[in-house]
């Protein structure tokens, strides 16, 4: 399966979300809400995405964008799958149990961002220490020894 033959198989599961992919540089880009990414990753995972290369994420200001790398090496094709979270309840729903890498990739956006990946078996900080207040690649993220750029929000 190419990625056009993936496209037209994804636009028929999902014709909501045929809209909201696209192809760039070879690879899917899939946008999904935050309460169907469990059931997009499931979906993927089954189609034969079997490796998550990362999970990261992007401070927007009113929200998160969280970004997942699948990859099959079947296919060999790309899909990055894309939701948001808002600032005010930054939570997701974990996809360990489809990928057990993303265990560490999920603690350290958890660390650094605050987002909670719920189901998540081990949610805690990964790079800082446990005392550590707050989550540092927040844009709101105080701390009196950092000196701000003129322009970062």
């Amino acid at each position: 399966m190419n990625i056009n033959e993936l496209r037209e198989h994804l636009c028929e599961s999902y014709p909501d979300l045929c809209p909201l992919f696209s192809v760039e540089f070879g690879d899917g880009v899939m946008q999904v809400a935050s309460s169907g990414l469990h059931e997009a990753a499931a979906d993927l995972k089954a189609l034969g995405f079997d490796m998550l290369g990362m999970v990261t994420a992007v401070d927007f200001g009113e929200e998160f964008e969280l970004i997942y790398r699948l990859r099959s090496r079947e296919m060999r094709v790309g899909m990055i799958v894309r939701t948001r979270a808002p600032r005010d309840n930054p939570a997701v729903a974990s996809v360990t149990d489809l990928w057990p890498a993303a265990n560490w990739h999920e603690r350290e956006v958890y660390d650094l961002f605050g987002i909670t990946f719920e189901g998540h078996p081990d949610l805690r900080r990964i790079l800082l220490p446990d005392d550590w207040v707050g989550h540092p690649l927040r844009k709101d993220y105080e701390d009196p020894g950092i000196i701000r750029r003129p322009d970062y929000l």
